[in-house]
Order: C-alpha cells, then sequence, then structure tokens
C-alpha cells in the first residue's frame, strides 16, 4: 500500500442516500477511505442495499468495511431482513444467557446476507443510579456481572456466525448523565470503580475473543489528569486498553462529529489526537467535508512525522484481520426462529398488566413523527390502527397526541380520561418533554382508573403517583408493547390491579 491509501484504511465514513452518485465515488476515492458506516437514511430495501455496496466497490475496485450500529431496540437501521429484537434491558431482565447466544446467531446470519462486516454493538456500558439519557435502555442493567455474561454470550456466537462484533463505549459512560451526542461529558469515575464497575464486561469481551472496540468521548479527569476526553486519551487508550490490559483489535472512535468535541478543536485536530491516542479507525459518519478534512490532516501528520508510521502499519494489519469472506447468497431474509427468540425476551423480560373486561380509552404517541430521524416499524406508522389491532378491537376512544404534545391535544386526552371507565397511557419519555409529564400528571388526576406503559427508559416512574399501575416496556419496539399487553389475547383489557411477572 502507498502511505495515501493506508491512511485512508484508518476513515470510516458514512454518505447519504440510497443510490450511487458520483460524490460518493469521489469522496473514497480522494480519501481513500476504508472503511463504510451505513444508517437508515442508507437503506430503502435489502436489494437496493446490497446493490448501493457492489457498486461502490466495483467503482473503487477494492472491498470496503462495512459497520452498522445495529443493537436492537431502540437503535436500528436496517428495515428489512433483520429480526427487530427488544433493547437490551428487556435481554438483562430474563438475565438469560441463552437468549444472548441465539440473539447474536440470528444477528450474524442476518448481517451476513446483508454483507455487513461488523456490528458496532454489543453496548457494554453499565448503569449506574445516575439518569442516562444516551446510554439507558442501551444496556444490560446495573449489575456488571451480568453485562459480562450477557455481552459476551452474544458476541461469541455473532463472530461464530462470521460477523465481527464491537464492545462499546470503554471505558463506559452508562453513568453518564450527559448525552455525549449532544455535550462533552465529565465523568469522576476513579480507578477503583472502574476495575470494580465498568471494566468487567469489557473483559469478558476480550476472553470472549471480541474483534474490536469503541471508546468513549468523556473526559474522566480522575483515569486522565490532563483532562482531555477519551478520545484523545493516550493514558486511556495507548497505555490502558492496549497495553496494560493488552487488547490486540480494532479500536475504533465514536464519531468525530458529535457534540462532545465540537466546541473543543477542530475535526482535523480531532482525528489526529484520536489516532495519536490509539484508535485504529476514526468514524466521520455524515458530513463528506469533514471526512476529506479529516483524512488530509491524517496524512498530513504521518509525512510531518507527527504520527508514527509503525503505529499506521500495526492499524492496517489489525483492520485487515477484521474484514470477512462476503456471504455468496443473493437472498436476504429474517431468520425464521429470530421473532421465535425475540418474543421470549420480551415475554420474559417484561412485565404484562393484569386484566378486566371493560373497554377503555388508550392514549398513545405519535411515533410516526419521528420516522425520518429513527426507524420505526411499519406497522407502527398508523398509530390508530395499530392500537386497535393491539387490543382487538375492545377499546371505546384512541386518543394519539404528539411526542411533545400540544395544549390542545392534552386538553382532548384529559376530556375523554374523565369520561373513560379507564385509560391506558402510553408514556414516551416524560422525563425528557415537559409537555409529555405535564399530560402524564393530568391524565392521573382526571381519571380514577389509569394504567400507565413507560416506553422507552423507566425514568419517568418518578412521576407515577402511588396506586397508579405502572410497568415499563424498555423501549418501544412492538414485541414489546406486545408482550406488556399480552394477556389481551382474551379480548380483554388492563385494570387497577397491580402489574403481574409472567
Amino acid at each position: 500500500m502507498t502511505l495515501e491509501e493506508m491512511v485512508g484504511q484508518q476513515l470510516m465514513v458514512g454518505i447519504s442516500g440510497t443510490k450511487l452518485t458520483p460524490e460518493t465515488i469521489s469522496l473514497f476515492s480522494d480519501t481513500h477511505a476504508g472503511g463504510l458506516i451505513v444508517f437508515r437514511p442508507n437503506f430503502e430495501s435489502a436489494k437496493q442495499f446490497k446493490q448501493l455496496i457492489s457498486s461502490l466497490e466495483q467503482a473503487l475496485g477494492r472491498e470496503l468495511l462495512v459497520a452498522v450500529d445495529h443493537e436492537g431496540g431502540r437503535v436500528i437501521h436496517l428495515s428489512e431482513g433483520v429480526t427487530i429484537f427488544p433493547d437490551n434491558l428487556v435481554l438483562g431482565k430474563t438475565q438469560n444467557e441463552e437468549y444472548a447466544r441465539l440473539q447474536g446467531e440470528v444477528e450474524a446470519r442476518e448481517l451476513s446476507r446483508l454483507w455487513i462486516d461488523v456490528n458496532l454493538s454489543p453496548t457494554l456500558d453499565v448503569l449506574t443510579e445516575n439518569f442516562s439519557p444516551n446510554i439507558g435502555i442501551r444496556s444490560y442493567g446495573k449489575d456488571s456481572e451480568l453485562v459480562a455474561r450477557l455481552g459476551s454470550a452474544r458476541i461469541k456466537s455473532m463472530q461464530a456466525g462470521g460477523v465481527s462484533a464491537c464492545a462499546k463505549h470503554f471505558p463506559g459512560q452508562g453513568q453518564s448523565s450527559t448525552d455525549a451526542h449532544l455535550g462533552l461529558p465529565v465523568l469522576e469515575t476513579d480507578w477503583d470503580e472502574l476495575k470494580r464497575v465498568h471494566l468487567k464486561p469489557f473483559l469478558a469481551a476480550m476472553n470472549a475473543g471480541v474483534a474490536s472496540v469503541m471508546s468513549s468521548h468523556p473526559v474522566y479527569p480522575n483515569l486522565d489528569p490532563s483532562k482531555v476526553p477519551a478520545t484523545f486519551s493516550k493514558r486511556i487508550i495507548r497505555d490502558f486498553l492496549r497495553k496494560e490490559i493488552g487488547f490486540r483489535g480494532v479500536i475504533f472512535s465514536d464519531d468525530l462529529e458529535m457534540g462532545a468535541l465540537k466546541n473543543l478543536c477542530s475535526i482535523e485536530t480531532s482525528a489526529v489526537k484520536a489516532v495519536a491516542a490509539g484508535h485504529d479507525m476514526v468514524l466521520v459518519c455524515h458530513d463528506a467535508n469533514n471526512a476529506r478534512e479529516v483524512y488530509e490532516s491524517l496524512y498530513s501528520a504521518y509525512r510531518k512525522k507527527e504520527l508514527h508510521l509503525k503505529n499506521l502499519e500495526e492499524s492496517v494489519y489489525r483492520i485487515k484481520k477484521i474484514k470477512k469472506i462476503r456471504s455468496v447468497s443473493e437472498t436476504v431474509f429474517q431468520e425464521e426462529k429470530g421473532k421465535f427468540v425475540a418474543e421470549l425476551i420480551a415475554r420474559d423480560g417484561i412485565c404484562s398488566l393484569d386484566v378486566f373486561e371493560h373497554p377503555c380509552t388508550v392514549i398513545f404517541p405519535r411515533l410516526s413523527a419521528l420516522a425520518d430521524k429513527i426507524f420505526i416499524e411499519k406497522e407502527m406508522l398508523d398509530e390508530e390502527a395499530y392500537v386497535r389491532q393491539l387490543f382487538n378491537a375492545r377499546l371505546d376512544r384512541v386518543v394519539v397526541v404528539g411526542i411533545e404534545p400540544k395544549d390542545s391535544e392534552i386538553d382532548e386526552a384529559c376530556a375523554l380520561a374523565s369520561t373513560s371507565d379507564s385509560v391506558i397511557f402510553f408514556c414516551f419519555d416524560a422525563h425528557l418533554y415537559p409537555q409529555t409529564r405535564k399530560l402524564l400528571e393530568l391524565i392521573q388526576v382526571k381519571s380514577s382508573n389509569c394504567a400507565v406503559v413507560l416506553l422507552r427508559d423507566p425514568y419517568d416512574r418518578e412521576f407515577v403517583r402511588e396506586g397508579t399501575v405502572c410497568v415499563d416496556t424498555y423501549g418501544f419496539r412492538s414485541v414489546q408493547i406486545q408482550q406488556t399487553l399480552r394477556q389481551t389475547w382474551k379480548n380483554q383489557i388492563p385494570s387497577k390491579a397491580s402489574a403481574i411477572k409472567s
């Protein structure tokens, strides 16, 4: 390889759209980028997606390392040929390693058919008592031993099936109350807490042979007195992860375009600092101009010997090792047992509501409004039809409200609640949306018989009054909602009785 080609191997970039364009070809040709990270806007269908990858590689005359964040639950970008698994926190509630193993097995088969080389998953961050807006339901939970067992089981089976896994976000950010996408977290974790709690899942992943690790952006002042983000920290990445605990796989940065780094320095400087700290590949997920600037800055740093050629050669060697032989199968399909495994996880990890026989009013969030930003399952895009199907038509009324409900929507929902025998409110992040919190509080006042189903993170429990029935789905995927309401298959509906565990 030329120096230009070797430098390009350290760059993983995202692209826009579902079709190959001259601009995309030019980007990869000019930067020699070795990696492609794909997101929901790149995926229209399995056939289109594979054609996009094939056309790009043919135009370049070389293979790319193709990666995706396919965590399950909240973080899904592929809408065909894959199983929609519940969020990790649901699996954590089951404490079942066999379910984790089966999930990894299914994911490997499905992702291989889509020509995915690396699944940037699982999330091995350990939750604490702190509010965690970014990790939350993406974590297996607060028990580091449990996180370690479930994560390593999934990693082993995924990699046995031919897809490289990625343990993230090293050295752990489940305790962060700041979302690194938006700002720079500062975490007071010390070495004792790190080794006692947050490090355990990553060590288990390494023992399981995990192919890659992704670092995190927060500052850990008690781990590195220089008080730089972990992304820039030689102490955390090169000295500790690479040398002290001996990780031999690929080390990815998180996306350099995140808000955590934006106000610290230019993206060109971020890239050089990240590679100097010990990262093999840096991610630039959205902006082509940023990707070009990152490449030029890295190339210049190697030319000026600000970065060491020996380290570059070692990175290129590690990256080559995780490239897989592509599946020859032209057919893309969801594994038959995938749906069954997803339902088992949801059944054993989620409480259901007790039942009685009278129709009720259901208040449900307008999830379709999020479809431009995140993957929403097709059947949930028509919320009223979806709810009526869930309840087998045993409903009085369905009210669909905005993710951040307008006052008029709140007034309508409360008026119906006050005249209904019973109400079920599907609550979407009252912790983050003041209008949703307002609606949650008023519903509990207006209805003499209401149940609250918490979608996404369970932090909204603090707004639920004592005596109000409340269950957690730990996410908004259909399989999770269905299992919360599994008693309704008897043509009955939730009552004021307490929640039960199946």
